[in-house]
């Protein structure tokens, strides 16, 4: 099911991916699969449905943004308020 963006600016979203991120996804699996059945290693896989995971969008926002945002506010900048009367 391919959606419109309701954005002209915004990227094409298929499920909820973008399309950029099936296509990584897609190869992903493609290599994860020979390497499972050919070398017997599963890492690959593993990192392939991380990823697809890290990767789901809602309302144009990914987990991981949202993870990279939640980092930033708690651990990596620091806040600042100012009082004004």
């Amino acid at each position: 099911m391919y959606m419109y963006p309701d954005n002209l600016k915004s990227k094409a979203t298929l499920w909820l991916w973008e399309l950029r991120d099936i296509g990584i996804i897609g190869i992903g699996c493609l290599i994860s699969v020979f390497a499972l059945s050919q070398l017997g290693w599963l890492p690959p896989i593993v990192l392939t449905v991380l990823y697809a995971f890290l990767s789901i969008r809602f309302e144009d926002v990914s987990i991981l943004d949202f993870i990279r945002y939640a980092a930033a506010f708690f651990f990596g900048k620091q806040q600042s308020y100012e009082w004004r009367a």
